[in-house]
């Protein structure tokens, strides 16, 4: 006899609340909520095959409400994703399972993205379906044909970023994303309407998409809203009512049930009331065959697409886009633009060197998409005759995001996740602060994104303190696994390029500066002095008594204030600092030669001290600023906060006494 679709979802709101009772720690409301659409979306229209959790054609799946994480892990279990066992299931939430309290991409095979802060994986999902129709026009639709379905509450549309997310998804009417709006009226504080009135769907359909609203437990019209929803020709949204911690007996339908953890009464009248009468984390046999079975109901789909995939002329280039592996040569028009930059010394802003180095770079890598949040002249992410991403050929690759930095880093995680893409967008770097919690989990998730910062510091100039970045470039490099570069003239800034496309687990941040720059490597290398970190550009005259430290525009200024201190006799070399990271990753030996022993190590860099001890100890000299900007040219500014060569030969001095 056929299990019950009904007993099915069952499943689902047992191992919840097991898991979550296990652990003292988590949510079952919203999977018991929604285990009714997760059960038909699963066993009748997801595309997927539980054994090979990496095919590349296959849906994408996005819990962007990361809190009911217990959902995607008992749908990974009862569909048979061998990494995610009974076991696995038993120790939720504890050290050493990959069942963690929010998904965690690379953590848990199954899972797409990294969810938790909300609104984030509904935005990064938009990322996905961009990829998708790319790599689909690229590739055609025999190697490339899938969707992206996510499962959203109130708190994920409540979030800004889903409106960035969400508006440019209807613009570019991706057709393949759908969202599954959990549609429960409640908030960690009560009733959702406490703090949220608006209606979802006039909104959604707004932004330009298909909308439509569904009993959440009735499977029959769940499963016609999801056949609905794939023969749109724009995104589409299902607000699907559901009742929070659906099958919780007299929790069932209460707001605070949310985080709340059942008592074993409470379960045991739950279990009563489903006809569920096994201990915890044990299931029917029959039920677990029917949950397998649509664990390989792929299993048909994937080898015939790995049949046309081995009849496809494009085979090998598609394999290896999809493994992140860059093309035969792909650096060789670059390295030909160092060596001619090294010998023509070029004196300009780091965003135009940036720009030149895309030149050479971007046409040798087909998998790089670019793009910029409304700045594309100031960005100089554009290189001239690339058609743009758009409908209804998607095969472009300039993305104009429009004013929507948080959307835009979202959706660029998503397009380096999805696999076959490699993004990169610009912004200003005081911008990059609408940024910075899609940074964060493209550091957490180790995506390969470069986010191209231009106007790096006061040298912005008379915008003013609003638009000037005294502390981005600091923060940034606090954060883990995150590569932060602020190259100092051509040569710096195309090797820190080349490292940032060659970082396939990192995310990247180009600091670019709006004004001039003189060329600080004037010889050629053969060897990427960038890629240490940090190294000497600058030798002493004579025996070394002092060490000035720089990153950026501010290279030059140490560049002339050693020759201040060289023509007074006082022998100073000059490091260059591109890549704080890179150079931590050196050897100690290494590390210890650069930052030397001498008498005084001072540092100089238009923007905050915070960090720069760790190359000249808190007895150090720092040239920088101690507060915002002001409005007035760049080198008014630079003269006016004591940014300058002799501003920094005169503490050099007063510190050698």
């Amino acid at each position: 006899m056929p299990v019950s679709p009904i007993k099915m979802a069952d499943a689902i709101r047992v191992l919840s609340m097991d898991a979550v009772h296990r652990a003292k720690s988590g949510h079952q409301g919203m999977p018991m909520g929604m285990a009714d659409v997760a059960t038909v979306l699963w066993t009748k229209f997801l595309k997927f095959d539980a054994s090979r959790p990496e095919w590349a054609d296959r849906d994408r799946f996005v819990l962007s409400a990361g809190h009911g994480s217990m959902l995607i892990y008992a749908l990974l279990h009862l569909t048979g994703f061998k990494a995610v066992t009974m076991d696995q299931i038993r120790n939720f939430r504890q050290w050493g399972s990959n069942t963690p309290g929010h998904p965690e991409y690379g953590h848990t095979p199954g899972v797409e993205t990294t969810t938790g802060p909300l609104g984030q994986g509904l935005a990064t999902a938009v990322g996905m379906a961009m990829a998708e129709r790319h790599l689909a026009a690229r590739f055609g639709e025999d190697l490339v044909d899938h969707r992206t379905w996510v499962i959203a509450g109130d708190g994920c549309l409540m979030e800004g970023v889903s409106h960035e997310a969400a508006s440019i998804a209807g613009r570019f009417r991706l057709n393949r994303l759908t969202v599954l709006f959990d549609d429960n009226n409640t908030t960690i504080d009560g009733e959702a309407t406490i703090a949220e009135t608006g209606d979802q769907l006039a909104r959604f359909k707004a932004y330009g998409w298909a909308v439509k609203a569904v009993d959440g437990h009735d499977h029959g019209k769940i499963a016609a809203a999801l056949r609905w929803a794939t023969r749109q020709d724009r995104p589409t949204l299902i607000a699907c009512r559901t009742k929070i911690s659906k099958g919780a007996g007299p929790k069932e339908g209460d707001p605070h049930s949310h985080g709340y953890t059942l008592f074993d009464g409470e379960i045991a009248e739950a279990r009563k009331a489903m006809g569920w009468d096994l201990p915890p984390f044990e299931l029917p046999e029959d039920l677990v065959k029917a949950w397998r079975r649509a664990g390989r109901r792929g299993g048909r789909t994937r080898k015939a697409w790995q049949a046309r995939l081995a009849a496809s002329p494009q085979a090998a280039d598609f394999q290896r886009a999809m493994s992140g592996e860059l093309p035969a040569g792909a650096f060789e028009a670059l390295d030909a633009h160092i060596a001619t930059a090294a010998e023509a010394r070029p004196a300009a802003a780091t965003r135009q060197h940036s720009g030149s180095a895309l030149d050479h770079l971007f046409p040798a890598i087909p998998e790089m998409i670019g793009g910029s949040a409304d700045l594309t002249g100031s960005n100089n992410t554009f290189v001239k005759g690339t058609p743009a991403f758009d409908v209804p050929d998607y095969s472009g690759r300039y993305v104009h995001w429009g004013v929507r930095e948080h959307g835009m880093a979202a959706a660029m995680n998503g397009m380096a996740l999805h696999g076959g893409v490699i993004p990169f967008s610009g912004t200003f770097l005081v911008f990059s602060d609408y940024s910075r919690p899609a940074i964060r989990l493209g550091a957490l998730m180790g995506a390969r994104v470069v986010h191209v910062m231009t106007h790096d510091s006061i040298g912005v100039g008379e915008d003013g303190p609003t638009h000037q970045p005294v502390e981005p470039v600091a923060s940034r490099r606090a954060r883990p696994n995150l590569l932060v570069f602020r190259p100092a003239d051509a040569v710096e800034t195309a090797e820190c390029w080349k490292l940032a496309v060659s970082a396939k687990t990192t995310p990247s941040v180009m600091a670019l500066s709006r004004q001039k720059t003189p060329a600080v490597r004037t010889t050629a290398s053969g060897e990427n002095l960038s890629a240490h970190g940090a190294y000497q550009l600058a030798a002493a005259g004579s025996p070394a008594r002092v060490t000035l430290f720089a990153s950026g525009t501010e290279v030059a200024v140490a560049l002339a204030a050693r020759d201040l201190l060289e023509a007074d006799g006082i022998g100073t070399r000059v490091v260059s600092t591109p890549c704080w990271e890179l150079f931590e990753a050196q050897t100690d030996r290494y590390k210890a030669a650069v930052i030397g022993e001498t008498e005084v190590k001072a540092a100089v860099e238009a923007g905050v001290r915070m960090g720069w001890d760790r190359f000249i100890g808190a007895g150090g000299v720092f040239v920088g600023m101690e507060g915002f900007g002001a409005s007035a040219p760049a080198e008014r500014l630079y003269e006016g906060f004591g940014i300058t060569a002799r501003a920094v030969a005169d503490a050099v001095r007063q510190k050698l006494g």
